[in-house]
């Protein structure tokens, strides 16, 4: 009746209740912050492994209200860390970008160079003077610069992690900080290519020793540890232990000051969780005019994984805790930034195979080799082919590096070295493949492959020749886990969206990159993709009404 009487007797006014009816409708002009997080060796399938055990207010809630990539995969290889956090930020591919691995052979150098180093700067909040980092060896900009860029310099941008390559290529070249934990002091760190000094509220948190606190009790599991039906034995013999353990089973234990060893635990999540709040209050972040970045990497997962593998108790407990945790985070952003007004996303910089003792237990593919021993066979060959001692000079990421000048010196053509070579590693057990790094185009490798090596290819900064492995294959021994190749397990990475500009309750079974990630949060936010941009937006991700 109240509505026929307004439609009747007051048009104007029901017109004008519409209309701000309309308006009430309409999103939001921008998210205040938006939330970049990623999980350091988080394989798609760990969004749902243990959902019956998950609660409902994180990785539920996330897949509840968020919309969903169900495809979505790394497009190149190597898939390490280094690569991923670069890819995921620039919209671009190692080609491009120039972060090929976690680090590299430099020719001009002679020796390895890692990927964050940066000799012009120095260290700041641990008192050394070498040791510096900074994202100079990346070549192209991020979506975190572009937005810097957009407003010109008024929204904030913020990289923490506990690995320093985690924190510092999000976070782009002009970010106003990127943060990274320091094992040997306890603290967090930064460099001086952002700051002289770090911030007061980063030095109060450095005070208050919390990794020593929360190392304090140990690592026991969250539940009774027979309730860990999903996951191996507590011993299994291709766990590797903590050095000063005897076996790697629960309870873990810490004596004395061992704040490296959060790293390896659960604790170091909730360190990276307690710091990424106190730099959102420390500078504000998303209380100005202009949307804000946090970009936080979870590392704990990675090494934990690293050393049990990923079918462990101690995964297990990692992501059980994991999506409390996160539960906890989503109800503090929204009771700091009001629920509806923050964008987050959900990523990983790589997925991780099974430790070869598990799957040889299993009676599943797999092999170990030995890098070492394979290069000197070949460099034995090169030598007595073509005189040539130590033909091969370096390896990174799968790469072999030959050394130029001495075969040029004596008129020796690349190709027939390459060829010598390529056999050799043919004629491993263990790899599948080898091709001519410089003539990767007509290698005619199936597809992704072909495409993946291409992209992770970098003329001025990779090898000459690289090799792939069998499906299940690591270096080194049949204990721990591993990454970096091409298979699903390595490269199938979860991507989940949720809040301002998102389609909740939406998922997408279609294939994405990695790479589709950055130029997507350009579009939410009405700006420029990164420089090396080779990505999609993801356009069913967004809602239709976004401004």
């Amino acid at each position: 009746m109240i509505q026929t009487f307004f439609r009747r007797a007051l048009p104007g006014i029901a017109i004008i209740l519409l209309s701000v009816s309309a308006v009430q409708a309409q999103p939001a002009p921008r998210p205040k912050i938006v939330v970049g997080m990623m999980v350091d060796q988080m394989r798609w399938d760990f969004l749902y492994r243990y959902s019956a055990r998950y609660g409902q207010n994180g990785f539920k809630r996330l897949l509840r209200e968020g919309f969903r990539c169900e495809q979505a995969y790394i497009n190149y290889s190597p898939t390490v860390t280094a690569c991923g956090h670069s890819s995921v930020y620039t919209g671009s591919v190692p080609a491009v970008h120039g972060i090929i691995s976690n680090g590299w052979y430099s020719r001009e150098l002679k020796r390895e160079v890692y990927c964050t180093e940066d000799s012009t700067v120095t260290p700041v909040g641990n008192g050394a003077t070498k040791g510096g980092m900074s994202p100079k060896n990346m070549m192209t900009t991020t979506v975190t610069d572009e937005l810097r860029i957009a407003t010109q310099y008024q929204s904030k941008v913020v990289g923490i992690a506990l690995k320093d390559r985690g924190s510092i290529l999000p976070a782009g070249h002009a970010a106003n900080a990127a943060f990274w934990y320091d094992g040997d002091s306890g603290n967090w760190i930064s460099s001086t290519f952002y700051m002289q000094d770090l911030p007061d509220w980063a030095k109060k948190y450095n005070a208050a020793k919390r990794p020593e606190k929360l190392l304090a009790n140990g690592w026991e599991t969250m539940y009774p540890i027979a309730t860990y039906t999903l996951s191996e034995a507590d011993n299994k013999d291709y766990e590797n232990s903590f050095k000063h353990e005897s076996g790697p089973v629960f309870p873990h234990r810490f004596a004395g000051k061992e704040n490296g060893s959060i790293r390896s635990t659960p604790q170091g999540n909730t360190l990276t969780f307690e710091f990424a709040k106190a730099a959102i209050e420390g500078y504000g972040l998303g209380s100005g005019k202009f949307t804000d970045f946090l970009a936080v990497s979870f590392s704990s997962p990675d090494a934990v994984g690293h050393q049990f593998g990923p079918n462990s108790i101690e995964i297990e407990d990692v992501y059980l805790r994991l999506d409390k945790e996160l539960g906890e985070f989503f109800q503090y952003l929204d009771g700091r930034f009001g629920k509806g007004n923050w964008t987050y996303f959900i990523t990983a910089d790589h997925g991780v195979s099974q430790s070869p003792g598990y799957l040889q237990e299993h009676k599943l593919p797999t092999g170990v080799y030995n890098g070492g021993a394979i290069v000197k066979d070949i460099n034995e060959a090169i030598e007595k082919t073509f005189g040539i001692k130590k033909g091969i000079i370096a390896t990174s990421a799968d790469q072999l590096y030959l050394d130029r000048p001495a075969f040029a010196a004596k008129n020796i053509d690349l190709k027939t070295v390459a060829a010598l070579v390529i056999q050799k590693l043919r004629e491993v057990p263990e790899i599948s493949d080898a091709v001519w790094l410089t003539e990767l185009g007509a290698a005619g490798l199936h597809e992704p492959l072909q495409t993946m090596l291409e992209n992770g290819y970098n003329r001025k900064r990779g090898g000459d020749i690289g090799y792939i492995m069998h499906s299940g294959v690591k270096g080194g021994s049949r204990t721990g886990a591993t990454h970096g190749l091409w298979y699903p397990y390595d490269s199938h990475i979860p991507l989940v969206w949720m809040g301002w500009g998102i389609n909740a309750g939406g998922r997408s079974f279609r294939t994405m990159g990695m790479t589709d990630i950055a130029p997507t949060v350009a579009a939410l936010l009405n700006i420029q993709v990164p420089s090396g941009n080779i990505g999609h937006v993801i356009g069913e991700a967004i809602r239709a009404d976004k401004p």
